[in-house]
């Protein structure tokens, strides 16, 4: 489940010169969990740390994880209403009490224990929702001795982001800590946000490649990146492809690992259906705009990157709340229908040079601090409660 176990003279050698020992607790549903994991990881070694990345869906005893993990795949790819009546439920902020997900992040509750003593972790950073009950859970009984400081990866927070518990949480923006610091009061809320790795906002030479295989694709076309995630879960993507290609765009779908999904956007003229792309910054400074569902991280990269983010068909549930927000933020812009996406597509594509630089750092000022140094920081500050202190 580590990434790596250090010995036991490393770990020494790096407190003695004051590194901290980073756990990160991520969730292999989708990709973009352990995509940010993976950045933390790397961030905290470059700064001096030592690190690892768990998956809490492996800290799940009877399969209980793989199980979560394949119906949620199967509901959001062919049932999402099912995903939305169980947001409606059990996620979206509100007064009303709803059920809490501590019962089953518990179960978990063991195996972490074993690896933070194991590991000798001095920092926990849950970067799923389910991982901050955990923690939250654990800190306040007093069972996980060490602070726990949550990334808050997505626009909208929903309630399961959020545990009394843990020491603090770090957000995207002002308006999602301020939704921490409302929904429960009391906790350290900072806004640092996305996290993408550093290749996304640098020059992409790659890019050239790129845009050679479209010209030769579909010349003269503009290329348009349609994203449905790393499980190829969209709603109508065929119909969004087939109206971009009549309107004299090129869509360029990202089809994840849904292979299905590719073969049938495949047979779609004028419609270039991608596999699994491991050179993600080149494709995304060689596209002229994103049109996203579900403002998770490959919309943050595109924003990273330069490139206008449109929201069109979001998914049902957090995927639905996230788009609305980042729209209302003036990260993105919110297509409701196909007119309205043409309209803003025809004025995204022609924008002249400066308007794109201008629309383009409204973007990146999305981006404030990192969140490693900001995550070592607060646990440098944090007090440690004595078992079973609340």
């Amino acid at each position: 489940m580590l990434s790596s176990s250090p010995a036991p003279h490393h770990r020494g050698a790096a407190r003695r010169a004051g590194a901290r020992r980073v756990l990160v607790l991520s969730a292999s549903m989708g990709a973009g969990h352990d995509t940010v994991a993976r950045e933390l990881v790397r961030r905290a070694r470059a700064q001096g740390h030592e690190a690892d990345t768990v998956d809490l869906m492996r800290l799940l005893p009877y399969g209980t994880g793989s199980g979560l993990r394949a119906f949620y795949r199967t509901s959001v790819r062919h049932a999402p209403w099912v995903y939305d009546g169980l947001y409606r439920a059990f996620l979206r902020p509100g007064d009303h009490t709803r059920p809490s997900g501590v019962p089953l992040a518990r179960l978990a509750a063991d195996g972490l224990e074993r690896l933070v003593a194991r590991s000798g972790a001095d920092l926990v950073v849950p970067v799923f929702h389910l991982a901050a009950q955990l923690t939250g859970h654990l800190r306040t009984l007093g069972r996980l001795r060490v602070p726990s400081v949550v990334f808050v990866l997505d626009f909208a927070v929903h309630r399961q982001w959020l545990h009394p518990g843990n020491d603090a949480c770090l957000c995207l923006t002002d308006q999602a800590a301020d939704d921490v610091r409302r929904v429960v009061p009391g906790t350290y809320a900072e806004t640092t946000g996305p996290v993408v790795a550093p290749e996304f906002s640098a020059p992409a030479p790659a890019a050239d490649d790129w845009r050679k295989r479209f010209e030769r694709y579909a010349p003269g076309r503009s290329p348009v990146l349609l994203s449905a995630g790393s499980w190829g879960a969209a709603a109508g993507i065929g119909e969004t492809a087939r109206l971009l290609a009549g309107a004299g765009h090129l869509p360029v779908v990202l089809c994840g690992r849904n292979q299905a999904l590719r073969s049938r956007t495949a047979r779609l003229p004028g419609t270039l259906a991608l596999d699994w792309v491991t050179d993600m910054p080149g494709l995304l400074h060689a596209v002229r705009a994103l049109v996203d569902n579900a403002a998770g991280q490959t919309a943050v990269q595109a924003l990273a990157a330069g490139l206008p983010v449109v929201g069109h068909r979001p998914l049902p549930g957090h995927g639905a709340d996230g788009v609305r927000r980042m729209a209302e933020l003036g990260f993105s812009e919110a297509a409701d229908d196909g007119t309205t996406l043409l309209d803003v597509l025809d004025r995204l594509v022609t924008e002249g040079p400066a308007e794109r630089e201008r629309r383009a750092a409204r973007g990146r000022a999305v981006f404030r601090a990192d969140v490693l140094e900001r995550a070592v920081a607060l646990a440098g500050r944090s007090a440690v409660p004595s078992p079973g202190q609340e």
